[in-house]
């Protein structure tokens, strides 16, 4: 569906993306993951056509990109990392004027705004002027004016950006409906939500892709192990005696969860695999209830330091990666503004 082949591209003598070279299969959802300055937006203004190739070739469902632009667009939505919002319209007339200038005929264009308004649950806010709508109704917006053409392939430029908790979590029920529809490009900072939302990651330094996986797999071959954590009910040094008989673990730690009551443990496991499903089957056959179960918190961000070459955390929150606090603070200020999201 997407195939790069030695992608650079240049402003000047400075280099802002390249070599680039990956392949996008149809109904992949691909996560383009990296600091800021990697590369990351500039890769998707080229597949959009929004930017020409410096070097190499890019092609789209078999289009080349410089060759024929008019063409690749018609395939491809597009959200950048601003949306292309005009505020004084009502979501409704937007999505019809996005539509006719898709090329999508007159009389279908009222249609297909409200199918795509429909998918993006922007039904019942479809009359309400744009610009007194919430962060997150406005990101909506901006993925149905990607949806209104019918395209093969969305690409999402951070999507997530500045949502709040339940925000994030529409968006990502959003996208996942999405898959196997669409052929999905995006590209996020906040690590949690690009790995559980993508099937496979492209990490991104210095314009270059420097490792391609899933996060287990990332994570297989830079960590040498697993971490998962889960939360108990029941005998503690029973669950510890069932957890430590399974093959591959090599430490496990407790600590009380007060929530849980008196029986209430999280254990914290460390291992050489993927353990989950063995784990749950032992605790589960020793009377051991399991109310959570998760992979160690900071795996991926573990790995993405590595891959990134940074070191020290704090480089990292420097450099804007997305990780709690920040993206906490401006989620609540974007919380704030228009329409409670429900």
């Amino acid at each position: 569906m997407i195939v790069v082949d030695n992608l650079h591209k240049y402003y000047g003598e400075r280099k802002a993306a390249g070599p680039l070279s990956f392949t996008i299969e149809k109904g992949e959802v691909v996560g383009l993951l990296g600091l800021n300055g990697a590369g990351k937006t500039t890769a998707l203004r080229i597949l959009a056509c929004d930017l020409l190739p410096s070097v190499g070739s890019v092609r789209v469902d078999g289009i080349d990109v410089v060759d024929q632009p008019q063409e690749v667009r018609r395939r491809i939505g597009y959200l950048p990392d601003s949306p292309p919002l005009y505020g004084e319209m009502s979501v409704r007339e937007f999505l019809v004027f996005a539509a006719r200038l898709r090329g999508v005929p007159k009389a279908d264009a009222a249609t297909r705004a409200h199918e795509v308004e429909k998918v993006t649950s922007l039904v019942d806010v479809a009359s309400d002027p744009i610009f007194s709508l919430s962060h997150g109704y406005k990101q909506r917006v901006g993925i149905a004016q990607a949806l209104v053409h019918q395209p093969k392939i969305l690409l999402l430029d951070e999507p997530i950006l500045g949502l709040d908790p339940v925000q994030i979590v529409e968006m990502r029920h959003l996208l996942r409906s999405l898959r196997g529809d669409y052929t999905i490009v995006l590209s996020s900072h906040n690590l949690k939500e690009i790995s559980e939302t993508c099937d496979r990651l492209l990490v991104i330094r210095d314009g270059t892709i420097i490792a391609s996986g899933t996060e287990a797999e990332l994570s297989k071959d830079l960590l040498r192990g697993s971490k998962v954590c889960c939360t108990v009910r029941g005998d503690l040094s029973r669950a510890e005696k069932v957890v430590r008989s399974i093959e591959g673990v090599e430490s496990v730690t407790s600590s009380r969860v007060e929530d849980e009551g008196d029986n209430g443990h999280a254990l914290r496991i460390d291992a050489d695999r993927d353990i989950r499903a063995k784990l749950v089957r032992s605790l589960v056959a020793a009377d051991i209830d399991v109310v959570w179960l998760g992979q160690g918190a900071g795996e991926l961000e573990s790995v993405f330091l590595q891959l990134a070459g940074e070191r020290d955390p704090e480089a990292v929150g420097q450099s804007s990666l997305d990780t709690s606090e920040k993206g906490s603070s401006e989620q609540r200020s974007s919380s704030e503004e228009g329409k409670e999201e429900v």
